[in-house]
Order: structure tokens, then sequence, then C-alpha cells
């Protein structure tokens, strides 16, 4: 009898653990399906979960973009093995700086609120520093190898004006005056209306908008009615979402042609970004053809 049973415990046993042999090596089978490595640069692994959080982190959600942001993230890795060959540092107290700036200008100069934020986003402290570290060690090789040396030379400048005349035309302001109601103020529309037969729109609460770019201002509704208005004219009431807006177009620039002059700043910004385009572009080819990089 006692053999028996034992003879059974033992084949319950073996059961129980082949049972689980299977479970764990189906569960690790099923993660690395769902975060396997997305690329090597060297040395070193990128995984899928990395590129999907960068994405994440950014606000993006279009899985054609997964390509993009490992391409990123490669560069990135790229970066930082050239900054350890070249033995560049960067010192705690610049660091700590950076931090300091970061903590005062988005977390109201409070520390614990950063650290409940990274809580939140389950970070934690010492991994955000890091990555804080290796953003300002990649800032500062492109310094060195890219931005530093970008120019925009008087030759370049006026080929990419005479090339690209349209690039730079006005833009196409105005200057309005809006009436705004709110949605249980909508009977006082013909109260306003009469009264501006004797009053102006600022002594009955309209507000002015100088030299602005309709569409970066206003609803895309009220943007469309500005464009058809001819200047000094009152428009109807528009409603939107129960909000009701009264306008008048004060002033109007036209999209006029701009001489090279006029233009100089934003030729020169246009050069230069493209200069630095390709600066950056021929550095990262080099350093990849010093890598081993696999992409899976």
């Amino acid at each position: 009898m006692n053999v028996r049973l034992s003879r059974a415990r033992f084949a319950l046993a073996t059961f129980i653990i082949l049972h689980l042999s299977f479970l764990i090596s189906s569960s690790t089978a099923f993660a690395v399906e769902l975060d396997g490595i997305a690329a090597r640069v060297g040395e070193e692994s990128i995984l899928r979960s990395d590129v999907l959080n960068e994405m994440q982190r950014v606000g993006v959600r279009d899985a054609a973009e997964y390509a993009s942001f490992l391409n990123q993230l490669i560069d990135r890795k790229l970066i930082l093995r050239a900054a350890a060959s070249s033995k560049m540092t960067m010192q705690d107290w610049v660091v700590e700086s950076r931090v300091r700036e970061i903590v005062k200008k988005a977390f109201d100069g409070d520390r614990n609120k950063l650290i409940e934020t990274l809580s939140r986003q389950k970070i934690s402290y010492p991994e955000w520093l890091a990555k804080t570290k290796e953003d300002m060690v990649v800032g500062a090789m492109r310094w060195n190898v890219v931005d530093k040396n970008v120019t925009a030379s008087p030759a370049a400048m006026r080929a990419e004006y005479d090339a690209h005349r349209e690039r730079y035309v006005q833009d196409h302001k105005v200057t309005m005056s809006v009436i705004l109601l709110k949605p249980e103020d909508k009977l006082r529309r013909e109260e306003i209306s009469a009264a501006l037969k004797t009053k102006s729109f600022e002594e009955l609460g309209g507000r002015k908008y100088e030299n602005v770019k309709a569409e970066e201002v206003f609803k895309p509704e009220v943007a469309e009615e500005i464009a058809k208005m001819p200047k000094g004219t009152i428009s109807h009431w528009i409603e939107i979402d129960g909000w009701s807006f009264l306008l008048r177009k004060d002033d109007e620039t036209s999209g006029k042609a701009l001489s090279f002059d006029e233009a100089y700043d934003a030729i020169e910004a246009t050069v230069k970004e493209a200069e630095a385009k390709r600066l950056y572009e021929a550095w990262i080819e080099r350093l990849r053809a010093d890598t081993y990089i696999k992409v899976f």
C-alpha cells in the first residue's frame, strides 16, 4: 500500500513538474513574442517595448511610425557610443543644474511634483535622471559635430531664394474685433446688434485681435467667415456649440511677395536647417558604417 502510494505521489509530482515546465516555457515564448529584440547596435539591444514606450511618451499611436522611432533610438545609441569613445563626460553639477531648470519650468519649482509624476508613469527617479543625462550628452555631441558647424553662405541663401520664392510671402494677417456671447446670453444678440448703431464694439465688450493669422487664432468656421469678409465690414452672428460670435474686420494685410532683404532671416533659417540636416545625416551614416547594426 505504501509502495503504491509512493508511486502515485511520484507520478503526481512528475506531472506537476512537467506541467509547470510547459507553462514556464510557454509564458517565456509569449513574452519574447510580445517584447523581443527590435535591433542590435554593437553589443547593445533595443527592445520593442523601448520603441513603443518612446512612441507613447510623445503621444504617437500610429503603428506606421514604428520604424521611424526605431531608427531614432538606433541613432541615439550610436551617438552615445561615439560619446563614450571620445570620453565625453557630463559633470554632475551640470546635470543637477539642468534638473533644477526642468523642475522650475515644468513643476513650479517643486521636486516632489516631479517624483509624483514619475511614480504615476512607473519610472524611478534614478532611471529618469540617467535618461536626462543621456539627453544632455546627445545634445552636446550634436552641437560639437553638427550645430556649431552650420553656416548659411550668401551664395546658398541667394540660391534658396531664387529657387523657392513662393516660400517667402508675407503672411496674410487680419485685425479683428470680436464680441463673444456665452450660450446663456444668446438672447442678447438682437440687443447688441441694435446697440452697435450708437456704441462701439469695445463698449459692448468686444475684444481686439491685432495682426493675427485667422486660422491660428479662431475656430475653422470663424476663420472661413473672416476670409469672406471685406475690410471694414461686420459679420452676421455665428453660432458654434451654443456660443455666439460677431466679427468686425478692422484691417487686413495681403500675402505679398517679400524681397530678399525683407525675407533675409527666414531664408537664413531655411538654409541653416537644410545644412544641419545634411551634416547630421552624414555624421550618422559614418557612425552606422563603423558599427554592427541588425534590425529584427
